[in-house]
């Protein structure tokens, strides 16, 4: 591909019970009944970022932080810096943390971020955002962030909405809660769960959607990153990642992934790390469909990540931080 080309990994931390597809049958009261296996998974893909060495050389790297338009003094910046061993640049991506993890494991959370990665949030309980009220969502948005902010002693600019269930006054919320981006907007319409926005009218900057209508103050700017899909013959085919990245054959996602690539010159991609853990508990109450949906292809899904991310060692693999702080260049 090539060197002009950003790719966001971006990885949802939460546990195996934790998923909305299980509610029904692990309610949130169960949660610390469960084993927690969310530590070894998350370090296993800290681990293989750490593996790999993008061919994007040093003068090709970038620094961590918030985007131009609000950088902080250096003693509240995001994060260490890329390393480079002079062979290339270590792929950072962005941890979506859910709070009730954080809280439970601050090492974990800290160790993300002292590896180079960006820390944001995914919430405190991992409610849908369009089944909370207005009070009850702000106050999981303030708390998860302090607690992140807290834990890493930095600032959290970004937000992910369990199942990406945003809509416009969703949006609203983020931004009056003090995040910089959200990263919950998933055009495919299929899914019951994602949300609905029209986000046609919104200027971009890249693939990054600006969200409020003024420029100033650039406190009241919110930005969406969205999830990366193809749109063909008016289709939109669901390519971001999560369980389609598990069930589509590598080349044709690869094939996806190129095109999006040269359409966008971003591709924004999702996981979690359960999706590495072939031997996590089953949740054998839950329908076929279900666990269909949850357990596809778990056994190969760590491969095919490793396979991503040597197949496209010559493009950048940027945090969400740092492909918006280009953004405002």
């Amino acid at each position: 591909m090539s060197n002009d080309y950003s790719i966001l990994l971006t990885i949802d931390v939460e546990d195996w019970f934790q998923v909305e597809n299980f509610k029904p049958w692990i309610p949130f009261s169960s949660w610390s009944s469960h084993e927690l296996r969310v530590e070894k998974n998350t370090y296993r893909l800290l681990d293989l970022l750490d593996s790999q060495q993008s061919a994007v050389s040093s003068q090709g790297s970038t620094v961590s932080g918030p985007p131009s338009a609000v950088r902080r003094p250096p003693s509240e910046d995001n994060g260490p810096r890329t390393t480079d061993n002079g062979l290339g640049v270590k792929p950072r991506a962005t941890f979506f943390v859910l709070g009730w993890i954080a809280e439970r494991l601050p090492h974990l959370v800290r160790e993300i971020h002292t590896r180079g990665h960006e820390v944001a949030s995914h919430g405190y309980y991992h409610n849908l955002c369009n089944e909370c009220s207005s009070k009850d969502l702000r106050a999981d948005l303030i708390k998860s962030k302090k607690l992140l902010e807290d834990i890493i002693g930095a600032p959290v600019y970004g937000y992910r909405a369990p199942s990406f269930s945003i809509d416009k006054d969703i949006l609203k919320i983020i931004k009056d809660c003090g995040y910089l981006y959200d990263s919950s907007y998933n055009s495919f319409s299929m899914h019951g769960r994602y949300g609905r926005v029209d986000l046609s009218q919104n200027g971009t900057r890249g693939i990054a959607l600006q969200i409020s209508k003024t420029q100033y103050p650039v406190s009241s700017i919110l930005y969406e990153l969205p999830i990366s899909n193809m749109t063909l013959a008016n289709c939109i085919f669901p390519l971001g990642g999560g369980g389609y990245f598990r069930l589509i054959p590598f080349f044709l996602f690869k094939k996806g992934v190129q095109s999006i690539l040269k359409k966008e010159n971003a591709y924004l991609f999702y996981t979690h790390p359960w999706e590495i853990d072939p031997e996590q508990p089953r949740v054998n109450q839950a329908s076929a469909f279900y666990k269909f949906r949850h357990y596809v292809d778990l056994n190969r899904t760590h491969s095919k990540l490793s396979q991503l991310l040597k197949t496209f060692d010559d493009c950048r693999f940027l945090t969400c931080n740092e492909y918006l702080e280009e953004m405002m260049k």
